[in-house]
Order: C-alpha cells, then structure tokens, then sequence
C-alpha cells in the first residue's frame, strides 16, 4: 500500500510539473505572438526599416470608449474584442490602419488598430478601446477631442496591409 501511495504521489508530483513547464511554455508563446502581431518581420519580401516610420496628420476627432458590454464579442473584423488592447473602431478607416491617438490635454499619447465599425452615436468619430482609454486619461471623462496621426511606412503605406 505505501508503495502504492509513493507511485501515486510521484505521478501527481510529475504531471503538476509538466503541466507547469507546458503551461510556461504556452504564456511565453502567446507572448511572442502578442509581440509579432505589432512587430512586422517581412514586408513583400522586405525588411522593414523602422526608420520609415512616418505619422500622417489626420486632424482631431472626438472620442469615446467602449469596453465591458462587448468585451469577448467579435468585432466587425471577425477577432474577439478584448477591451484592454490598443484598437478602436472608426466608420470607414480599413481594418488594420493604425493611429496614433493623442489626448491634447495631458499629452499622453497611443497607437490604436482600427478593428471595429462604429461609433454609432451622432458626433463621435472615434470608439477606443477601454485599455486605450485608460492609457490616454479618458476613462473617467468618456468623451473627448484627440489629435489623430495616421501611422505609415515610407510612401504612405499601411504597416499591417504589408505584413506576409
């Protein structure tokens, strides 16, 4: 019986660790891919040369966030919204265009990926993520006026229409 209760205890031991090691090796996964998907590695058989990284002035906007009620629902663009991540939804902008939002009155800025249709409430032109929100001092006022630069490559290229 004790030697019974050793294997038992051994097994459990080991398939806690293993499942520990596997777990890790997940997260450091998801990391990656978390960090590939804003880091583009090829571009039409290219490398990307941060350099020409350049901001078209798209003038301001006004923005609101959205966040708890559609966090784990599908975006207009098919992936899940996650309500802590930098992308926002805009009535026309093509899905992936990426915006550098600026809050005018604190100075914070972010990058959004445009990923959803809306806002759907007259004189708003802009829906930020709850995570967005935060970052630029938002959240709590939930309306405001951004300054809004469009994020391009070299000739005015989109960054993720040219990622392989």
């Amino acid at each position: 019986m004790k030697s019974l209760l050793i294997v038992f205890f051994t097994l459990a031991v080991g398939a806690l660790v293993g499942f520990t090691v596997l777990n890790n090796e997940k997260s450091a996964k998801n990391e990656q891919i978390l960090i590939e998907e804003f880091v583009p590695v090829t571009v039409k058989e290219n490398t990307v040369n941060t350099s020409t990284v350049s901001f078209i002035d798209r003038g301001t906007m006004k923005a609101s966030w959205y966040g708890p009620q559609f966090h784990g629902k599908y975006t207009a663009n098919g992936e899940v919204y996650d309500q802590m991540a930098f992308t926002a939804a805009h009535k026309s902008l093509s899905f992936g265009t990426l915006l550098k939002v600026t809050n005018p009155r604190n100075g914070r800025s972010v990058i959004v990926r445009i990923n959803d249709r809306g806002p759907y409430i007259e004189g708003r032109d802009l829906d930020l993520s709850k995570g967005a929100a935060i970052e630029l001092g938002l959240l709590k006022k939930g309306v405001g006026r951004v300054k809004i630069q469009e994020v391009t490559l070299g000739e005015g290229k989109n960054p993720t229409a040219m990622i392989n």
